[in-house]
């Protein structure tokens, strides 16, 4: 950026020849020469009258002789009026601007006196430096972010429509300086790990400059991090082959060598120098380990223990020099203290790793252990990683998550694992890193793990601990009776925590009425002394200290399912008003039996809730009260559901045929909110799905799973969301309730669709017709008639397609259900479209746009939009069809719909390929591809195979046989006709 173009100095508002109270004045010259005085546009004359000023501007202040401004504006061959000429342009140029700007000096002229930010090169060129230097302290967030800023001075092309040879040539100089910035500021989003979204942009620029490489080797470099080692191979051999037509050279050396590095999978090119997230002004360094507790006591062997292994890692063993990764596993059972001797040794290893500390509770001894794509997830956001880079499989996250770590020294606890398979993907893998694992199971297989063993405490440690909670006076006093009171609790840490705790806020109680209550077995379990009884017998304590609301509370809240609550979805459990039960959850919070998540959000360790629901089946009287709890809380979720539904698709009336509620919901004002609450309740709402399977709310779950679609349709929680559609399907069957099934199987229906699973859609489909039929429920016939016509699409049945359009139509009308007819309308559309009928096709897309319109749909009027677009595409009428998928495509992005809005991309994409504009196609089938796609691996192909298109239209045609290959790889794996299309494409003769 040091070689950028040099401009007139600039001086301060308020300078010697500014009137005093104008407005200054600002001039133009990266895109047409323009000039305004405030906010008012000033009329700069005839294009001869603009070179002058352009002339002037770009001459750094400095006097231009009446010789050197006609050579300027005519070259060698000048009219022979031309000093005159020169000097008219003059004269008209100082009526138009402040007086003392243009100025007559030594038989030429100079602009002067310009205030700070008048020129918009200035500008550019002060945004530029700043930028470097923000570079080269390192600051490549703020670099960024600066040097796009100065990109963005540029309003088209340089001087538009100045003539003359001066004009030409700064044009070329100005533009050369603008690819400059943009190859650094790319240059510098690949070294942030942005090199999934730089594809797309790169991608444009080399067809705009196909000779530039630079741009070549920047776009290898980004496709081969972003996974596609073959297309960065195929950039490489189109480049040869077009610099050997165009220019009879070879690639300069820095593009040969980048192609031999990536045929070796050099692990130095995974390398990115600062791989945080663009708002983040440097590397982010996660701290994200609990707070230590301030009376840990004991432990003094395994803390020396673990510490000498971390120190392995380290750097501070000398033996080693920091160079292995360390792994160490703590076992025991539950309460023994693993996660918090595990927390203890973090905290005092913290400076030994000075790149962060990443922590997470795995839920291992809980019916729903953390996924560990989902874990890898929320460790990748947490080291800066963008959610566009993220991949999706767990192989693929694994592997960014050992190279995003590569180099950095970070320690990871994983609590409460469930086994070794589990924990695998989540070690760093790097040296330098170091994790530590709780779990109840011994780690055995667990290849490289140093095992710990975690006993109860000793007698003397139990003591210890007790002593320091209670007080060392009223423990002195009656030493005999806090001994009687550690053994009743076991030695188990987190039994004597929960006594002591007890006591220390009882300031009336001595010790021994403590251990009196303690000594009386009617208060412990019957089990105590086998194994996890211990663990229910201390958890006996506390919760026998527990007030009637406070015992209440924790029974019923222990029987929810899901991995946290809401403080709003935990009124409605107990059936009391938000104030009241954060209260009495605060107060659990305070005895240690109830965890706060988060602000608003509880959740309960995993061997409290399995203790609290046994305390709810022995103690919950009447015992109907459980059932009770359990469907207030489906129903909370079921009317905050169809209230979030409501919203965003006003106009279908599927919420008025859902199951009746008794208990109220959230009410929301606005689709942000209501979207926010859906998806960050996902987890804890589908697990309650699951739970009210096989039991009497059986058919309030699967309406629950229907309303709550979107977690589907979106992309979000989609394993969570076909294990729970399966789960409810299998319980409907079991219960043979036909109308819950047919349901059921519509909810399993739409997820099919969208992960592109047509043939399982296609028999759940028919199976939900045939049992919404039977059961005369025509709210779910009406929908898998719908779901039977685009399957009918997929398979190219189109009549078919359109007998099933025409019933649902016809459905839906019945029940004055208008959203939903503007879909059905909307696809049958495309059902002309596949007939062959146009003319139809696009008035029955207007027709149901129009209907989305009068309804007042929100979301879902971006399908009309999107149905109207693809029909005017299917016509020709590019212009048209590009303008309703611009208005589909902001609709979906501000729903958050990521599928459809990469669906949307590729339609966009289609149409630009149509219209024989290569470059914007391959531009919107890049951002398809880091979207996704409705459709999955299907519409992933399709993708492909449109962007090899693109691609070969525009010269590059290894890169487009790259994506054909990968294309024809899922056209295979999916059982796809289009395989046979594709592989014709690759044939030797059609590629000549």
């Amino acid at each position: 950026m040091e070689g950028g173009p040099r401009v007139p100095e600039q001086r301060r508002p308020g300078a010697p020849g500014e009137p005093d109270g104008s407005a200054a004045l600002r001039f133009g010259v990266l895109g047409p020469v323009r000039a305004w005085r405030g906010e008012e546009a000033l009329a700069t004359g005839s294009p001869q009258q603009r070179a002058l000023l352009a002339a002037l501007l770009l001459r750094e202040g400095r006097t231009a002789t009446a010789a050197e401004l006609i050579d300027a504006l005519w070259g060698e061959e000048p009219p022979s009026q031309a000093l005159a000429a020169l000097r008219t342009y003059a004269s008209r140029l100082r009526k138009i601007l402040d007086p003392g700007v243009l100025v007559s000096e030594s038989g030429g002229y100079a602009v002067r006196g310009l205030g700070e930010g008048a020129l918009d090169l200035a500008v550019a060129q002060d945004l530029a430096t700043e930028a470097e230097k923000a570079r080269t302290a390192g600051d490549l967030c703020h670099a960024r972010e600066v040097l796009r800023g100065a990109l963005a001075r540029w309003d088209g092309e340089v001087l538009a429509g100045v003539p003359g040879p001066y004009a030409e040539a700064q044009r070329v100089r100005l533009e050369e300086w603008r690819l400059q910035l943009l190859e650094t500021c790319l240059d510098m989003d690949l070294e942030q790990g942005c090199h999934a979204e730089a594809v797309s942009e790169l991608t444009a620029l080399t067809a705009a400059h196909p000779l530039r490489e630079r741009l070549r080797e920047l776009l290898m470099l980004a496709l081969y991090r972003s996974g596609r080692q073959a297309e960065a191979l195929a950039v490489y051999a189109d480049t040869r082959r077009l610099l050997a037509d165009e220019l009879g050279v070879d690639p300069r050396p820095g593009l040969q060598d980048l192609q031999q590095r990536i045929l070796r999978a050099d692990p130095g090119l995974a390398e990115t120098s600062a791989p945080a997230p663009e708002s983040a002004p440097s590397p982010v360094r996660p701290a994200q380990l609990p707070a230590t507790v301030p009376d840990f006591t004991g432990r003094a062997s395994f803390v020396r223990e673990l510490s000498d292994v971390l120190s392995s890692a380290s750097g501070a063993g000398e033996a080693n020099g920091g160079r292995v990764m360390a792994v160490s596993a703590l076992a025991g059972i539950g309460g023994v203290g693993k996660t918090t001797l595990a927390v203890h040794v973090a905290h005092q290893a913290r400076a030994a790793f000075p790149d962060g500390q990443l922590y997470v509770d795995l839920q291992g001894a809980g019916a729903r252990a953390a996924e560990p794509e989902t874990v890898l997830g929320a460790f990748l956001r947490a080291l800066g990683t963008a959610d566009s880079a993220i991949p999706d499989s767990l192989e693929e996250r694994a592997a960014l998550y050992r190279s995003v770590l590569d180099g950095r020294r970070v320690l990871v606890l994983l609590d409460n694992a469930r086994d070794a398979a589990q924990v695998r993907p989540l070690l760093p893998g790097t040296e330098g890193c170091a994790a530590l694992v709780t779990a109840r199971v011994r780690m055995v297989d667990l290849a490289g793990a140093h095992l710990v063993d975690l006993d109860v405490m000793s007698p003397e440690e139990a003591l210890a601990l007790f002593t320091k909670i209670v007080g060392e006076e009223r423990v002195a006093s009656e030493r005999e009776a806090a001994l009687d009171v550690v053994g009743a609790c076991g030695f188990l840490p987190l039994a004597i925590r929960i006594a002591a705790s007890r006591l220390a806020a009882r300031r009336t109680w001595t010790v021994s009425v403590l251990a009196a209550k303690l000594a009386d077995e009617r208060r412990r379990l019957d089990e105590l002394q086998a194994g996890d009884l211990a663990v229910k017998a201390t958890f006996e304590l506390g919760y026998g200290q527990l007030e009637r609301a406070q015992a209440r509370a924790f029974r019923l809240l222990g029987l929810a399912d899901g991995p946290d609550i809401s403080l709003a979805a935990a009124a409605a459990v107990l059936d009391l008003p938000v104030d009241d039960t954060e209260d009495l959850l605060e107060s659990l919070v305070d005895t240690s039996l109830l965890e706060s998540a988060a602000p608003g959000r509880y959740r309960f360790h995993d061997l409290v809730r399995l203790y609290a629901r046994a305390c709810a089946e022995r103690d919950e009287h009447p015992p109907s009260e459980r059932g009770a709890a359990l469907s207030r809380l489906l129903d909370f979720y079921l009317a905050t559901a169809a209230g979030v539904y409501a919203i965003e698709r006003p106009g279908d009336r599927l919420v008025d045929h859902l199951e009746a509620t008794r208990y109220p919901g959230l009410r929301f004002t606005a689709g942000p909110a209501a979207l926010d609450w859906l998806y960050t309740e996902s987890s804890a709402l589908l697990a309650c799905v699951r739970q009210a399977a096989g039991t009497e709310r059986l058919r309030r779950a699967v309406d629950l799973l229907w309303a709550a679609r979107d977690l589907a349709e979106s992309g979000a929680n989609s394993r969570q969301y076909e294990t729970t559609a399966v789960a409810v399907r299998e319980a409907t069957r079991a219960a043979g309730d036909t109308r819950a099934e047919g349901r059921a199987r519509i909810a399993l229906t739409g997820f099919l669709l969208v992960s592109g699973r047509i043939r399982q859609a296609s028999e759940e489909a028919r199976l939900a017709m045939e049992r919404a039929t039977a059961a005369a429920d025509p709210t779910a016939a009406s929908w898998a008639a719908q779901d039977r016509g685009l399957i009918a699409l997929h398979q190219h049945r189109y009549a078919d397609g359109k007998m099933f359009f025409d019933r649902a139509i016809e459905g839906f009308r019945e029940a004055r259900n208008g959203l939903c007819e503007a879909t059905a309308l909307c696809n049958l559309s495309r059902a002309y479209m596949g007939m062959g009928n146009t003319s139809k096709a696009i008035e029955f897309a207007q027709n149901g746009l129009a209907v989305h319109v009068r309804v007042g749909s929100t979301m879902r009027l971006a399908n009309g939009h999107y149905a109207l677009g693809v029909a005017f595409a299917t016509a020709g009428r590019h212009i048209d069809a590009l303008a309703q998928f611009s208005q589909a495509l902001t609709i979906f992005v501000d729903h958050r719909q990521r599928l459809w809005a990469g669906t949307t991309h590729f339609r966009i994409a289609e149409t630009h390929l149509k219209a024989h504009r290569p470059g914007p196609a391959a531009q919107h089938a890049e951002q398809a591809l880091a979207l996704g796609c409705i459709g999955g691996d299907q519409m992933r192909g399709n993708v492909l195979k449109l962007l090899g298109h693109a691609l070969s239209a525009l010269g590059e045609v290894d890169r487009g046989r790259a994506c054909w290959h990968e294309a024809l790889n899922l056209y295979e794996a999916n059982g796809s006709p289009e395989a046979d299309t594709v592989r014709t494409l690759l044939e030797p003769a059609t590629a000549a």
